[in-house]
């Protein structure tokens, strides 16, 4: 996602790079100790990267090192004291300033510390009586000395403060915040290469920040892997950290060795950016924790903690309110919304993907490609095919962009119809950071639902994991607080697509080329092949046949036989024909509609059914396995016109669903079908042969 500010700004990439942001310029016998000293100090202390010169200066000459940090300092400040003039070292480093002032634009503010502006600009006084005895020694070099009136004139004319008598330290708390907002305008943050969808974000969370008001507040940036997360706060941060005494950026904080290494690496960052100061000892975290909180509980700072992803980064960086002084502003941006919350903050702005506008702009902008009038139209429809795909996530935008920019027609078109689709694995390991950081049951949860179950009822989803012994009504909220899943307002769960792919690719990659070796099934051409081909193994858990087109699936006895661990298999829409020999007993969820097996396998008996569904098949008798299958709670058998028995069902003591319409053929009902305490729902719709049927009935849920 790319940016501009609201506040103005530009992020185009800075031109300079800056070694220092103030060189200090000033007579060490008039100020070092008093005003100069108390300035230096106070600009460290606002985190401004500050240059003094401390060195007894020996010689005529000003040192190539001192050249080198004036050159390389945005700002340059000139104390002009009554003796500045007499020191030839500081007439030459005022002649370099105003050099790399026209060369290199910097910035140049005087300071005329108890000297008239108007004794400098015209060389009077304790200037004039200065110059008129340098020109006395260099009366062989007059035009060294004119070059040095000419630039104390044009230095005397810059806009600067002038402190003649008054209280010192409001006047330097005074250049210290002009210094700060200046250096903080300049010294942004590179935010993004194309300027898209950022202004109403910020908005929104300009509006939870509410800078100004005199409170401290934590303010969570929420969302998935590649949403922009960091680049709005980084946009957020240039827009506001001038407001600030301080700001710091801690960019990357996942990436940070953990446990204790890493955090007092990031406390003493901190506390640099912050404080200026190089030389803090901190021999343990705990010590980094009483620091901030004793260094920072009086000052207004701007802090963001970039990239979180472990609670104890917050607590030992930024660990309460109470850390930081009034007005203070802690930004934390994660993948992982319960961090916020366990960290109790309750400020949270989920990052929104961009609309299809937005999308566009930014995909042109990475695609870069010219428009040519007879190609216009085929380039715009590929284009709405990838910003389709790309569903708003700016990482893909930028990534698809990038690698189709400057391919022709026929490289788009054969890129987007090849599988996978595109190349994409940049964006899956950004998106897998996340699924990498998930318990192990919770990685399952998350595999089933991409595999699937994206678009079902939550309700639906539970039942069918919590049958495979998952937890997934805490798993579902772990996902959720990720930004892995969401769900809708009439409770079904979704998933953005690349997500869902990215779950699936890896599954694919348990076993890249032999299908029969992954846990899930779910693309049509690798469950044909695992049945017909009979490759399938104890590896596969789960099997849900969807075809594109109908066709006929030819089973044979041993296309199940080694799949000794299948818990679910799911028949969408294929056409079967054969007979099978073994199904497994591990099974908990058939759901298999115009099965064309006559009688389950004898060696069947799943004691962990939980929903038996064979809705128009070809089954005529059940035998004798449903005697002791006690976690069985629903039952279809839904227009199965030859089946005429329904055996002793006394066994399934947990069964609440039992669906016989339009079993024309039904003869029939078993009597322990009359006494299932826990049954609620018995259909039997056109049962018009059915002529046995328990004489005693108790159900009372029915």
């Amino acid at each position: 996602m790319d940016s501009t500010t609201t506040q103005g700004a530009s992020f185009s990439h800075v031109t300079h790079s800056w070694t220092y942001d103030v060189f200090l310029s000033f007579r060490g016998d008039d100020t070092r100790n008093n005003f100069t000293g108390h300035l230096h100090r106070n600009l460290i202390q606002r985190g401004i990267k500050t240059f003094i010169d401390y060195e007894l200066r020996r010689g005529e000459e000003v040192s190539p090192a001192l050249l080198k940090a004036i050159e390389e300092s945005r700002i340059s400040i000139i104390v002009f004291s009554e003796n500045y003039a007499t020191s030839t070292w500081c007439l030459d480093e005022l002649v370099k300033i105003l050099e790399c002032k026209e060369l290199k634009q910097q910035m140049v503010w005087p300071i005329f510390y108890k000297v008239d502006p108007s004794d400098v600009r015209n060389q009077r006084g304790s200037f004039g009586k200065a110059l008129a005895k340098h020109e006395r020694k260099f009366k062989d070099n007059k035009e060294k000395v004119k070059i040095w009136r000419a630039a104390l004139t044009k230095a005397a004319n810059l806009s600067g403060w002038s402190l003649l008598d008054g209280h010192e330290s409001n006047f330097i708390v005074a250049i210290v915040k002009e210094i700060s907002v200046q250096v903080s305008t300049q010294n942004i943050l590179n935010v993004a290469k194309y300027p898209v969808g950022i202004e109403s974000r910020l908005r929104d969370i300009h509006k939870l920040l509410g800078v100004g008001v005199n409170d401290v507040r934590m303010v969570g940036v929420w969302g998935i892997g590649g949403i922009g997360k960091t680049t709005i706060a980084k946009a957020v941060f240039n827009s506001i950290s001038s407001k600030f005494e301080a700001s710091c950026f801690l960019a990357n904080v996942k990436d940070y060795p953990m446990p204790y290494g890493g955090l007092v690496q990031l406390q003493k960052i901190l506390l640099l950016e912050i404080l200026g100061e190089k030389e803090l000892n901190l021999n343990s975290v705990d010590r980094g924790v009483n620091v901030i909180k004793e260094r920072l509980k009086h000052k207004r700072v701007l802090l963001i903690l970039d990239d979180v992803n472990h609670l104890d980064q917050l607590n030992k960086l930024a660990g309460g309110l109470d850390w930081f002084g009034f007005g203070s502003r802690i930004i934390i941006t994660t993948r992982d919304k319960h961090l916020l919350i366990a960290h109790q903050v309750n400020l949270i702005y989920k990052v929104k993907e961009l609309d299809s506008s937005e999308a566009f702009k930014l995909f042109i902008g990475w695609n870069g490609f010219t428009r040519n009038s007879n190609l216009e139209d085929d380039y715009m429809k590929l284009t709405k095919t990838v910003v389709d795909y790309a569903q708003g996530l700016p990482l893909a935008l930028m990534v698809l962009g990038s690698h189709l920019c400057g391919r022709s027609l026929h490289q788009w078109r054969a890129m987007l119809e090849s599988q996978p689709r595109f190349p994409i694995e940049e964006i899956h390991e950004v998106l897998k950071i996340s699924y990498n950081a998930l318990e192990y049951p919770v990685k399952e949860v998350f595999l089933d639902i991409a595999c699937f179950f994206k678009g079902k009822d939550k309700n639906y989803v539970i039942k069918m994991l919590e049958g495979c012994d998952l937890n997934p009504i805490y798993g579902i909220e772990v996902l959720i607080e990720k930004a892995l899943l969401s769900v809708d307002q009439v409770n079904r769960i979704w998933m953005h697509d690349l997500v869902e792919e990215m779950g699936r690719e890896i599954v694919h990659h348990e076993s890249p080329n032999e299908p029969g070796k992954r846990s899930r099934l779910w693309f049509h051409k690798d469950v044909y092949r695992v049945l017909t081909e009979n490759t399938g193994t104890d590896t596969i858990q789960k099997i849900m046949v969807n075809l594109p087109e109908p066709y006929e699936i030819c089973l044979n006895a041993k296309s199940f036989t080694k799949m000794k661990n299948l818990q679910l298999f799911i028949n969408c829409n294929a056409q079967f024909s054969g007979e099978v020999g073994y199904l497994s007993n591990d099974l908990r969820f058939l759901d298999w509609p115009e099965c064309p097996l006559k009688a389950l396998p004898s060696s069947f008996n799943p004691k962990k059914l939980v929903e038996l569904k064979l809705p128009n098949s070809r089954i005529e008798q059940l035998g004798n396995g449903f005697e002791s299958l006690a976690t069985l709670k629903h039952i279809s058998f839904e227009s199965c016109e030859f089946l005429t028995k329904i055996p002793d069902f006394s066994g399934l003591s947990s069964l609440v669903e039992l669906d016989l319409n339009f079993c024309t053929s039904l003869v029939e009902v078993h009597s322990s079908v009359g006494f299932l305490d826990k049954l609620a729902i018995l259909r039997l719709v056109d049962c018009f042969n059915l002529t046995r049927f328990p004489r005693g009935v108790k159900l009372k849920y029915l």
